[in-house]
């Protein structure tokens, strides 16, 4: 029996309806080259009867050989469009290597905003860096990963990061494909982990971004957790959120409530206690300071004949990277 024949509407299955809202809302070249790849593996184990489904992913039709079966010849082409691919995820993410080190180089520490799908995730990143991301109650909406730059309360300037949606058991074809995209979390300094406070399976959806990030190597991240739609609780509620969740920043990105408390417990999570400092620096040694000036608060600089007196602001750990970059560039 055809279903779409019966019922007069297309018929898919959980991986076929997730790969179609990935490629609705692919909006770069890697993200689409992602999703064709995705669905090629899920769609190769299930060729037989099922002729469209090169023209249906955008892999092309090449000269079938001598005695070969139809099936044949498209199960090749599919494996061939599939290295092909690979190929290009793999370059495209050499590439990204070299944007990460360069942001590595600037100490600018990055933030991502993790969660599962549709918990206000852009909303909250375009609140807090005052830069608009296409924000929509939609599932998957944001795909590929987007950096903007936030200023902190004292000054400090971090990278955020709004990443992909998780969902409850993605199947594997797709965390196979969207591993590069995925990676991207790894990097991070701190993760920011926003539930949706209105939904009332907040805390299973918290477990499966927990396990998730687990299993692509973040676990181990310090984070930060935000509860977000708090507009749409009950007093009940709320309460009943803090037993659950008790160190939880409660927050509403659609009434801008309490984002300066994310920026204030970012501050901390990053930064720790601050302390007041002071370094007589080389012109060149100098440079290499200037490096963290977006992760320290300068409230002086004195300039002498031969060196540079600086007044600043930073926590012990991004102070001893700064002592350290001084000192390698000393040793060049």
């Amino acid at each position: 029996m055809n279903l779409e024949k019966l019922l007069g509407v297309p018929v898919m299955d959980r991986t076929q309806l997730i790969l179609k809202i990935f490629g609705d809302h692919a909006s770069t070249k890697e993200g689409k080259l992602e999703v064709e790849m995705a669905s090629l593996k899920y769609q190769l184990p299930r060729l037989k009867g099922f002729g469209r489904m090169l023209s249906q992913t955008g892999a092309g039709i090449g000269t079938r050989g001598p005695g070969e079966k139809k099936l044949e010849t498209d199960r090749r082409q599919a494996q061939e469009r599939i290295s092909r691919l690979r190929k290009d995820i793999e370059e495209m993410g050499r590439q990204r290597e070299i944007t990460r080190k360069k942001r590595l180089v600037s100490s600018i520490p990055l933030v991502s905003f993790v969660g599962y799908t549709n918990v206000g995730k852009s909303s909250l990143v375009s609140e807090i860096s005052s830069e608009d991301l296409l924000v929509e109650n939609k599932l998957f909406a944001t795909l590929d990963t987007r950096v903007r730059r936030a200023r902190l309360p004292a000054g400090m300037q971090v990278l955020i990061s709004d990443t992909v949606g998780f969902i409850r058991e993605l199947p594997h074809e797709l965390m196979e494909s969207f591993r590069s995209t995925l990676d991207e979390v790894k990097y991070s300094d701190l993760l920011a982990v926003v539930s949706d406070a209105s939904d009332m399976a907040v805390k299973e959806k918290y477990e499966i971004v927990d396990r998730t990030l687990r299993d692509i190597g973040a676990g181990e991240i310090k984070r930060i957790h935000v509860l977000n739609k708090i507009d749409l609780c009950t007093n009940e509620r709320l309460a009943e959120l803090g037993t659950i969740f008790p160190e939880a920043v409660m927050v509403s990105a659609l009434k801008s409530y309490n984002i300066e408390g994310i920026l204030s417990e970012i501050s901390t999570r990053l930064y720790g206690k601050r302390s007041r400092r002071k370094l007589r620096l080389k012109p060149t040694e100098f440079s290499s300071f200037m490096r963290f000036r977006g992760s320290v608060e300068i409230l002086s600089e004195n300039y002498e004949k031969d060196l540079i007196e600086v007044e600043y602001v930073s926590s012990d750990e991004i102070n001893k990277r700064l002592i350290s970059s001084i000192c390698e560039e000393g040793r060049k």
